[in-house]
């Protein structure tokens, strides 16, 4: 549910900037996996502590936050870089689907990028220890997305949260197809039976060139012209003309 992804929790946006990224470069993929790597190894040595700094609990912990700094400051710098890209695009966006003029801004949030990642792992060790998770990292960044002056996640109505999901989709799409010079295919599941006809036509002609696959419980709204339709019931699927009813 895209929904989710302006209403739901800070995971779900992350998710949404490191596949951007990864479909950009195959090296966001390796960042993230060793950043994921170094995270379950940290996590299992501080529950292993019992909320005690022995040396060799010391020892191993200082290996592995120089791997969490090496990788959470690449990932970090990354997602930034990829807001900075999205803002203008993620905006025309909105205006185009939501058919309305709108101040949207998307913002990269980060409790530990002002003091760099060393500095605040250090910070938080003994608060760590005692918790048992690590309370510092790209782990806990936030995309933070804006309406005007209020958070869209709290403030907007549930049809500017759907607008603005949508944005986002074609917003990222768009800066991939920019930076790859290529057209990825533009995948959009179920969600004309949650838009209004303007929101849908509106959706419709701000679909990008290139292949798009819309997926609809509810029919496709007037103005759609598909170039091929596959109908599917009780896990069978059956080629339509793209003209038939």
């Amino acid at each position: 549910d895209d929904l989710s992804l302006v209403k739901g929790s800070p995971g779900g946006r992350r998710d949404y900037l490191d596949t951007t990224l990864v479909s950009l470069s195959s090296r966001h993929d390796q960042l993230q996996s060793d950043l994921d790597r170094v995270l379950r190894q940290r996590a299992a040595l501080l529950k292993q502590s019992g909320g005690r700094l022995a040396p060799e609990i010391e020892l191993t912990l200082d290996v592995f936050d120089a791997k969490l700094v090496a990788a959470g400051e690449a990932v970090a710098q990354a997602r930034l870089d990829l807001v900075e890209q999205l803002g203008p695009v993620l905006a025309a966006a909105y205006d185009q689907v939501a058919r309305r003029s709108a101040e949207v801004r998307a913002t990269y949030a980060s409790t530990w990028m002002a003091t760099g990642l060393a500095a605040a792992l250090a910070a938080a060790r003994r608060d760590d220890l005692r918790r048992g998770v690590s309370t510092v990292g790209p782990h806990r960044d936030e995309l933070e997305l804006w309406i005007g002056s209020m958070p869209a996640r709290t403030h907007a109505s549930q049809g500017e949260q759907r607008s603005l999901a949508l944005a986002l989709r074609l917003a990222a799409h768009h800066v991939v197809a920019a930076e790859t010079e290529s057209t990825p295919v533009l995948l959009l599941d179920d969600v004309f039976s949650e838009l209004d006809p303007d929101r849908s036509d509106a959706l419709l002609r701000s679909l990008p060139p290139g292949q798009a696959i819309l997926s609809t419980a509810s029919g496709l709204p007037p103005g759609a012209v598909p170039g091929a339709v596959i109908e599917v019931h009780d896990g069978v699927a059956t080629p339509r003309s793209a003209g038939e009813g």
